[in-house]
């Protein structure tokens, strides 16, 4: 059985989507949320929130969602946080490239935030086994 979801970190640089984001996975969800607006704040912000699972959007300025997962898997400790790419580009060739750089699944955008909660709760389960 998968150890219990609590603490979610959300790596998005449209506003208007961490909002969405925040109040759907806070309100629909029950989970604690942080809010990250790049891939560098992000890192930094990792060590201090210690996040079960990281919500990460595939196309922001800077440092984008891929680059982000390969600079997250180089720290202590987050080898194996499971990573969820956001993203509107769901083909099944650009899921299958995303499995391939190690996240454990892709959320459509734009997403439903009556659904977001169970889509990451489905993830993480079938990351967990289950």
């Amino acid at each position: 059985m998968a150890p219990e979801l609590k603490k979610i970190l959300c790596v998005e640089d449209e506003q208007d989507i961490r909002t969405v984001a925040k109040l759907a996975l806070e309100s629909v969800g029950n989970f604690s949320v942080a809010m990250c607006g790049s891939g560098d704040e992000a890192l930094g912000e990792l060590p201090n929130y210690n996040p079960d699972i990281i919500l990460l959007d595939v196309m922001m300025p800077g440092m984008d969602g891929p680059d982000t997962l390969k600079a997250i898997r180089r720290l202590d400790g987050y080898e194996n946080v499971p990573i969820i790419f956001m993203t509107a580009k769901v083909m099944e060739k650009d899921r299958d490239h995303y499995r391939s750089l190690g996240a454990a699944g892709v959320i459509a955008k734009p997403f439903d935030p009556m659904n977001l909660a169970d889509q990451v709760r489905k993830i993480w389960g079938e990351y967990h086994g289950g």
